[in-house]
């Protein structure tokens, strides 16, 4: 292929890029400048979403109305502890899958795979039995724990360790280390890209879950931001402004957690199983 080819075909594929990151942003552009409008411009038959004249006030407004403050607060907490504790639990099963020869390994990995299958729907119901006999219900340990191990974080890490040579473990025993040791002191350094990935993945669900929290949570000490929005339309009416000015500030944490990870992100991405590989 011709030099020539090869530039306007790389050039075909940035344009491409550029207009499908274009369309993506417009409901994301929509959404801030909708929040700084007036109550009557958001309520019009035929709103322009341009804003006539500009209202920052709507960000105390939307403050005042809810307690979005709190709501802040009990997601990271959220899903911060179900990204730790699901990074820490997919990280030990996944060495097991890797590394440890045991009887059954490759079918009991098939059997927690095929887990991937069920819609979390259907397990809610037997899960909210479970944390009510335990007296989970509005409590934190009852929020994170159901959530904190899953077949998909298993899977990734276990994809990631299977491509780091086996020398390095080997050595790092014949030097005297234990298995623990090799896998805190070897393993996990070097997979430092799959994990970022993984606790990114599962930071941003937690953090738009809306299902378990709305089930499991009954005041404010607990709800989270997606929470949080449902009661804020429900309480407060269709003040599209408002709710978009909400929308928007919940979104922001999401925007600067991804362009602080986005090196690890991408380079686990492409070293891990959803590389394509």
């Amino acid at each position: 292929m011709t030099t020539d080819a090869l530039l306007w075909r790389r050039k075909l594929v940035v344009f491409t890029c550029f207009l499908v990151t274009a369309v993506t942003l417009v409901p994301v552009v929509m959404m801030v400048l909708v929040a700084f409008q007036s109550d009557t411009e958001s309520m019009a038959a035929s709103p322009s979403f341009w804003p006539s004249s500009w209202h920052p006030e709507n960000l105390v407004r939307a403050f005042e109305l809810v307690p979005l403050g709190r709501y802040l607060l009990n997601t990271v907490i959220f899903a911060a502890g179900t990204t730790l504790l699901e990074t820490i639990t997919a990280a030990l099963a996944a060495y097991a899958f890797a590394r440890l020869e045991f009887r059954g390994r490759g079918v009991l990995f098939g059997i927690y795979l095929a887990t991937l299958m069920i819609p979390s729907q259907v397990t809610l119901i037997p899960q909210f039995v479970l944390v009510a006999r335990l007296q989970g219900i509005d409590t934190w340990p009852g929020m994170i724990l159901p959530h904190a191990f899953t077949a998909l974080g298993v899977f990734l890490l276990r994809q990631f360790f299977l491509g780091i040579p086996r020398d390095y473990e080997e050595a790092a025993r014949l030097d005297g280390a234990n298995r623990w040791q090799a896998f805190t002191r070897v393993i996990l350094p070097l997979a430092v890209p799959a994990i970022a990935t993984l606790a990114v993945f599962k930071f941003i669900g937690q953090w738009n879950n809306l299902l378990w929290p709305l089930v499991i949570s009954n005041s404010d000490a607990t709800r989270t931001v997606a929470v949080g929005l449902q009661v804020f339309q429900d309480t407060n009416g269709t003040q599209w402004n408002l709710l978009l000015m909400a929308a928007t500030v919940t979104t922001v944490p999401l925007i600067v957690i991804f362009f602080l990870t986005q090196r690890w992100f991408v380079r686990g991405i492409t070293m891990s199983g959803l590389g394509g590989r």
